[in-house]
């Protein structure tokens, strides 16, 4: 058996030089390399091109490169959640390309794998598909994607043998056992390494066979951000989003795999037990998420789609990204619940882009709306000027096309059916009136 070589951040440092394409594993700041990236960051390397999901936090990670001016390029899907990498974009320092999150696991999965490509329904039709090929395969339009290929790529794992076989914690999985297959030189960031022969081989997730250097460094609260405990989290609530989320509950039922989205869907797995016997997924890799621990934070609990820290429930399961989006395309998720800019009378969603603004926010949206069996879609009823966002016709960027199923916002519920858009009931504090009123779109009364 091989043995891999122990190196410092500082030494694994200097295998990446200017220019060079880096992958790095990492969801939001859990399972994310920042170890090695920070050691990146004390180089003079530059015109680096960032491959991730994001990148990183203000200061964190990825985010200390991009601080440093070290970054000209990124391909990812989510740079939202760091509004420094917004300013760069919008600044013109930085270049941005964006790819739906399913779109970009499988994608490094697919130069890992020695493939040419693949075809996906993935953003088809919206302006991400623009400029690319595109099939009509099985009844459904598909966009191609090219391979992803990296000349380092950056990982975390939380235990290491001798022989760089690897195992991940949680959801820290995530993109790095894609990234892991996937470059010309893999470094993985391990917080613990141990003798061949301790790990057992059934629960190695990455063979040594992948990694050419093992970098031995421990994670604190200081190096999760946002996800460090729960009080630092992101997550909004109040009695109006509270509400919205009961009546995303009424919607479910026993037995289905729901999907929750950031924000208000997140809240509805506050409301479930054991018992409503409904199995919740999060596109960063687990089947079974439970409300969110009383304190703590990612070192103790695995994180949701929104990078808050939640429990898991009797019989959960992790795994990786590219596994996680083959669920949803694959037709294995019930249901999607996700957020919304615009939803039209067709059941169109619009919910990633609006125009004159960076477009650096689409996630797992689209994979999910085309993907799932059953789309419900929470936003609030108009806009903060009071301008209706249930349209007659979209007028923001499509997410996807004919799509929504359920439609809940701080005012009404709406069903969309054979028939068209249906008004199934006034959320409390509301009436008819204010919601016609409020509402662009035609629908029907049936409550």
């Amino acid at each position: 058996m091989k043995t891999v070589p122990q190196i410092s951040a500082n030494e694994a440092a200097k295998h990446v030089s200017s220019g060079d394409t880096l992958l790095v594993g990492g969801f939001g700041m859990t399972g994310n390399p920042v170890h090695l990236l920070h050691a990146i960051a004390e180089t003079d390397v530059k015109d680096l091109t960032y491959i991730g999901n994001n990148v990183g936090e203000p200061g964190l990670g990825g985010g200390r490169l991009l601080r440093n001016g070290q970054i000209s390029k990124a391909i990812g899907s989510f740079f939202t959640s760091n509004p420094e990498a917004v300013a760069a974009a919008q600044e013109g320092r930085m270049e941005v390309s964006l790819l739906p999150q399913g779109t970009l696991g499988e994608a490094m999965r697919a130069g890992g794998a020695g493939l040419g490509g693949f075809f996906t329904p993935t953003s088809a039709g919206t302006p991400l598909a623009e400029g690319r090929e595109t099939r009509v395969i099985d009844g459904k339009e598909m966009v191609f994607i090219e391979p992803i290929k990296g000349d380092v790529s950056l990982i975390r794992a939380w235990k290491a043998d001798t022989a760089g076989n690897l195992q991940y914690r949680m959801t820290e999985n995530n993109f790095n056992q894609a990234a892991a297959t996937a470059s010309k030189l893999v470094i993985a960031e391990v917080e613990e390494i141990v003798p061949v022969g301790e790990l057992d081989p059934n629960a190695i997730h990455t063979p040594g066979c992948f990694i050419d250097y093992l970098v031995q460094a421990h994670t604190s609260e200081a190096d999760l951000g946002s996800s460090a405990s729960v009080s630092t989290s992101q997550k909004k609530v109040d009695d109006t989003r509270m509400a919205m989320a009961r009546a995303v509950l009424a919607e479910l039922h026993a037995g289905e795999v729901v999907n929750l989205g950031i924000g208000i869907p997140t809240l509805v797995a506050d409301l479930i037990s054991a018992d409503d016997g409904i199995i919740m997924h999060t596109e960063n890799g687990m089947l079974g998420v439970g409300p969110a621990p009383a304190s703590g934070g990612a070192m103790d609990y695995p994180v949701n789609a929104g990078k808050v820290p939640v429990t898991a429930l009797k019989g959960a399961s992790y795994f990786d990204s590219a596994a996680s989006f083959n669920m949803i395309r694959g037709g294995h998720v019930d249901v999607a619940v996700m957020g919304g800019l615009q939803v039209d009378e067709q059941g169109n969603l619009a919910n990633w882009a609006v125009p004159g603004k960076p477009l650096l926010g689409v996630g797992g949206a689209m994979d999910l709306a085309t993907g799932a069996k059953r789309l419900i879609v929470t936003m609030t009823h108009c806009d903060r000027e009071g301008n209706s966002k249930i349209k007659k016709q979209c007028t923001l960027p499509l997410t996807a096309k004919g799509v929504v199923n359920v439609l809940i916002t701080d005012r009404a519920v709406f069903h969309f059916t054979e028939k068209g858009m249906v008004l199934k009931r006034v959320m409390d504090g509301c009436t008819r009136k204010e919601i016609a009123d409020s509402t662009e779109a035609n629908y029907f009364e049936d409550i």
